[in-house]
Parts: structure tokens; C-alpha cells; sequence
């Protein structure tokens, strides 16, 4: 079996933040589900929402003790990506740090991505 290419990855950071958010849930939460939508200035923005169990087809990627579910439709938008989670004076969020992010909106919102090439996988390793 080949070993298998972890779509993203997550800083100390954003791990501790998401474990927070999880231990603060109303109901069980089984990780963090995390895409991409159409919208905003430059096209696209990430999506989170809390996940109660997998999806089919959706990759799993477990990293500092957190699984974070990765829907389908994203995962050539999220190759390689690092997610973290910054404070500034103004505010508190989560930043994903994209190879495949071509630009961003002023805002920060919203940003352009180019999904990964498929074929640059083979032979990756993780």
C-alpha cells in the first residue's frame, strides 16, 4: 500500500483552537469539517463547520490530535495547505496558508485558488 498524502496540515495553534471550539461544543463533535464555496470578491472562500461523523468520500486528515474532515470538492484546493490560527489587535481567526491560493480580497474573506495539479501526486509521500 502507498502511503497515503496528507491534504493539509495544522500549527500548535489552530490545533489548540479547534480542540477548544470542540470541548465547548453542545453536542458531541467528531472533528472539523473544512471546504471551499464559490463567493466574495475573488471567487472563493473556506467553508468550517463541525462534524458529527464522515462523509462519503471525504478524506480524513488527523494531525496534533485533531481530525478535520475534508470535503471532496475541496481537496485539490487544499493540497498542501497549512491551517493556523492567529490574534492580532483587531482579531482572532483562523488563516489557512495556501500554495494554491493565487490572491486574495482586501478583506481577507475571500480569495482565488487554483486547484493542484493531480498528476504532481504521484510519487508524494507524506
Amino acid at each position: 500500500m502507498a502511503p497515503s498524502f496528507k491534504v493539509m496540515s495544522l500549527t500548535d495553534a489552530a490545533a489548540a483552537r479547534i480542540k477548544g471550539i470542540m470541548a465547548d461544543a453542545e453536542r458531541p463533535i467528531a472533528g472539523l469539517r473544512v471546504g471551499v464555496k464559490n463567493g466574495g470578491c475573488a471567487g472563493m472562500s473556506y467553508t468550517m463547520e463541525y462534524a458529527e461523523d464522515r462523509k462519503p468520500g471525504e478524506d480524513v486528515v488527523e494531525d496534533k490530535g485533531v481530525r478535520v474532515f475534508i470535503d471532496p470538492k475541496a481537496v485539490l484546493f487544499l493540497l498542501g495547505t497549512e491551517m493556523d490560527f492567529q490574534t492580532t489587535k483587531l482579531a482572532s481567526q483562523f488563516v489557512f496558508n495556501n500554495p494554491n491560493q493565487t490572491s486574495a480580497c482586501g478583506c481577507g474573506e475571500s480569495v482565488a485558488i487554483t486547484p493542484a495539479d493531480p498528476a504532481s501526486l504521484t510519487g508524494a509521500h507524506a
